[in-house]
């Protein structure tokens, strides 16, 4: 009696199968220990440590929006800062002008964000390319005039200074509790983006970046997507920089230069573009590579020698290092995390190509 063979790897049957974000028993113990190291790490980690795991959990809201935008719908965007910058002097001045709450002026920060969005989103339905890509610089520049003559008048020279938040009698503040919040707001945006990735809109952002013209002869409205994705992405940018604002403490235009919108695009360039996984390592690679080189460069000996040129090392070395990943690893830390999660599905058997097959 013959035996039926068994199936290697893993299949999915049914739809309700493929919906699923966490598939095998493995994913599952190693999501739950991923979580569990997350909910320890502020009871163990020094204040300097903490303010790092803050940073990234800012900085991957801010890649994440970002990947939507262009690595899922295909729109390029060089005005990420500005729209950090709309959100950022949205709390402040709302905070400045009215007092108004923590409970007030995120949705607002988030609303203003979704408006310029729409603006942002509008030369997209007639610009491709470079083109869209100085639109939207445009606009980066403008948001950050105004912010800049708002300080000016008001005799801000410094920034906007913003109180510690209050949730009823309950103040925010201390890396550790922001540890938390920031945490839930990062958490809360990927579940966002997979939800809407797995929707019929983010099938019609995906055909729109693979081919629009045969996007739009499916019957996706071309322009309404395009528009949507401005929005929503720029609505979580300005969230984002509304909660540095309140992070930091004060807001100002310095915190917003152009240099800030070029590292959200290399973290989604370095952590693997068309990825979420992608953003997050990403935000993570750029928010800590300073940290490293500052590091190492005082490990050298004679290091206070070096101390002038620190800045121009580390931007010498970002330049170096997005060089290296667009020509040696286009894929990004998720190709390199791949070719390690593929290494162990298929050990202790190595895999070999076809005789006559290419590699």
């Amino acid at each position: 009696m013959s035996r039926r063979p068994r199936a290697s790897g893993y299949f999915r049957t049914g739809y309700a199968q493929d919906l699923k974000l966490v598939e095998t028993r493995t994913e599952r113990w190693s999501l739950s220990a991923f979580l569990m190291a997350l909910l320890a790490f502020p009871f163990f980690a020094s204040p300097f440590q903490l303010d790092l795991a803050n940073q990234v959990f800012l900085a991957s809201i801010g890649a994440l929006a970002l990947m939507l935008l262009t690595g899922y719908a295909g729109q390029i965007s060089l005005g990420h800062a500005g729209l950090l910058a709309a959100g950022a002097f949205t709390a402040g001045i709302l905070f400045k002008e009215m007092n108004a709450p923590v409970w007030v002026t995120l949705p607002a920060a988030t609303i203003a964000g979704a408006l310029l969005g729409v603006v942002f989103g509008l030369p997209s339905l007639r610009l491709r390319g470079l083109y869209l890509a100085v639109s939207t610089l445009a606009l980066h520049f403008l948001v950050v005039y105004l912010g800049g003559e708002y300080e000016a008048r008001r005799g801000f020279s410094t920034g906007i200074v913003i109180d510690a938040p209050k949730l009823g009698g309950w103040t925010i503040s201390g890396g550790r509790t922001w540890y938390f919040i920031l945490g839930a707001f990062a958490g809360a945006t990927l579940l966002l983006c997979l939800n809407l990735l797995r929707s019929g809109t983010g099938r019609a952002w995906a055909a729109i970046h693979a081919k629009e013209t045969v996007a739009e002869a499916l019957g996706i409205g071309v322009a309404a997507h395009k528009l949507l994705a401005f929005v929503i992405s720029s609505a979580l940018t300005a969230l984002a920089g509304a909660l540095f604002a309140y992070y930091r403490g004060f807001v100002s235009v310095e915190a917003f230069s152009l240099f800030l919108t070029i590292q959200y695009v290399a973290m989604i360039i370095i952590g693997g573009m068309g990825s979420l996984l992608g953003a997050i390592l990403g935000a993570v690679f750029v928010t800590l590579f300073p940290y490293a080189i500052e590091a190492a460069i005082g490990a050298l000996p004679g290091a206070q020698r070096y101390a002038g040129s620190l800045f121009a090392v580390n931007y010498a070395a970002f330049g170096v290092v997005m060089i290296l990943f667009l020509v040696l690893e286009p894929l990004g830390l998720v190709g390199v995390w791949k070719r390690i999660q593929t290494y162990f599905l298929l050990w202790p058997f190595k895999h070999r190509p076809m005789p006559g097959s290419r590699r």
